[in-house]
């Protein structure tokens, strides 16, 4: 609703489709509505009744014109004559707007009503009350076509900038526009409703000082009452104490529009008690929900900032140690031999650079460019194997063709992990890794040998942090969407993940 109400021509489209849609049920309900009280009317005042020319084109005749004329004037005339450059043409159309109307009215009466011409002395008189009549009503719907814009634009300005109001005037609530909002449109159903003056002068007294005490309550009595030792007491008296007050501004008013002393001491009363039941307990419902909501903002921006900063410690963490891996396997290569597998092993640890440095810090990439890197890096770490008929590297990693997206350096630990772990160049070892990806999941699982360091090795108390970290990002990352097993014998280590994606 919130993007139809920023949105104008969206608006505009949805208020014509459903004015169009009133008007086609209005029009059908008239086909198939009975005539009978008319047609009572009519054998009343012994006039003879057509079905079609006193009830059904009349009226569908009325229907059609109050629906072109709300059409020309909320779309063209009301537009113009509020945000045109010059006034002349939209008060011309105006003006003829309102002759034609009653004009036609007038002819419409005459067939729709033809019963009563027999009551008038002469037939010039009855055109003359038919037409004043019609006349009437058409300054009527032209001034109720004209309030229903102004309500629309209001509610347009308060709602679009409630922001900019509520930063200007602190004591209006974005609550309490929207109050004023209701109140307009209720005092808009009145009015069309041709209820009757007295409730009519009543709601409009007693809505804007419900609107006024309401942002009050908001603004200052809550606050007040809630910092007092007894805060739903404290709030209990203001509630009474104002609500009190407010009699005397409300009968004031209605004894000036309406003259009526009792009138007057009615609305007073009815105000009185409006607030105290309905206006200040909906300000402390409203404030208690506004101060929860607050509350939870407040928790998801500090457990937001907890994530993103625990996220980015284990990036900082990860990388490096990718990083100096790798060096570590070329500087291997390099002493055994300066040929082509060097060249090519620089070549790949520039793209997994290039990875890191460019998409490593995105919150999400392309899975293909993880299975990428993930596959870099294996035929890196293959490179001081190869020479090794012991050592065996199986990889069975499907291409993703899809355009999926996973969290960055997320697979990669567990083969980095397997190479640390899994490798010995004096004894049999061997790595497997499969991927595979379906519509909705991905499959991951690495296999590799376990061999016992020897006391010289320093990593040999060293557990490392890359599955701890990875085990850490998952959780934030991908809760209740993944599923991490790993097991551990005396010779062979596996983890297998399936993730959501």
């Amino acid at each position: 609703m919130k993007e139809i109400l920023n949105d104008k021509e969206q608006f505009k489209k949805l208020e014509f489709w459903l004015v169009t849609i009133l008007f086609v049920l209005a029009a059908f309900s008239m086909a198939n509505n009975s005539s009978n009280y008319l047609q009572e009317l009519y054998k009343e005042h012994r006039t003879p009744f057509d079905y079609y020319g006193n009830y059904l084109f009349p009226n569908l005749a009325e229907c059609a014109l109050i629906y072109v004329t709300f059409v020309f004037l909320n779309f063209k005339v009301f537009p113009d004559l509020v945000g045109g450059e010059s006034k002349k043409l939209p008060i011309f159309y105006l003006v003829l707007v309102f002759a034609v109307l009653g004009l036609l009215f007038g002819v419409i009466e005459t067939h729709s009503k033809n019963y009563l011409f027999h009551t008038f002395a002469t037939e010039d008189q009855a055109l003359d009350n038919y037409f004043q009549k019609s006349y009437l009503q058409a300054a009527w719907f032209v001034f109720v076509f004209g309030l229903y814009y102004a309500i629309k634009i209001s509610v347009f300005y308060l709602l679009n900038n409630s922001e900019a109001i509520q930063s200007k005037y602190r004591i209006v609530t974005r609550d309490g526009l929207i109050g004023i909002v209701i109140w307009m449109v209720t005092m808009f159903l009145l009015i069309i409703g041709e209820a009757e003056g007295e409730a009519i002068i009543g709601w409009g007294i007693i809505g804007p000082i419900s609107v006024a005490l309401f942002c009050f309550a908001f603004f200052k009595l809550i606050p007040d009452a809630l910092s007092r030792k007894r805060p739903f007491l404290s709030y209990l008296l203001f509630a009474v104490f104002f609500s009190f007050l407010s009699f005397f501004p409300a009968a004031l008013i209605a004894v000036i529009f309406s003259n009526g002393g009792d009138f007057g001491i009615a609305v007073g009363v009815i105000c009185g008690f409006f607030q105290f039941f309905f206006t200040f307990p909906v300000a402390y419902f409203l404030y208690v929900r506004h101060l929860k909501s607050q509350e939870v903002v407040h928790g998801l921006k500090k457990e937001l900032g907890n994530s993103a900063a625990n996220l980015d410690f284990l990036r900082s963490q990860i990388n490096p140690h990718f990083l100096f891996n790798t060096l570590n396997t070329l500087y291997g290569t390099a002493l055994q031999e300066n040929s082509d597998r060097t060249a090519q092993g620089i070549q790949m640890l520039g793209d997994m650079m290039r990875f890191m440095l460019h998409e490593n810090h995105q919150q999400k990439i392309l899975l293909a460019r993880e299975v990428e890197y993930l596959n870099n890096y294996i035929a890196l770490q293959s490179l001081r194997t190869s020479t090794s008929p012991d050592i065996l590297i199986q990889t069975n990693i499907e291409d993703v063709l899809a355009e999926k997206f996973i969290a960055p350096m997320l697979l990669i630990p567990f083969v980095e992990n397997a190479f640390k772990h899994g490798i010995s160049l004096q004894n049999k070892s061997w790595i497997r890794v499969s991927l595979h990806c379906d519509q909705k999941k991905l499959y991951f699982d690495v296999y590799n040998s376990i061999h016992s360091k020897s006391d010289l090795d320093p990593e040999k108390d060293k557990s490392g942090v890359g599955l701890e970290n990875v085990k850490q990002r998952l959780a934030l990352l991908y809760p209740k969407r993944h599923e991490l097993i790993i097991r551990e014998t005396a010779k062979e280590f596996f983890v297998h993940l399936t993730l959501d994606l």
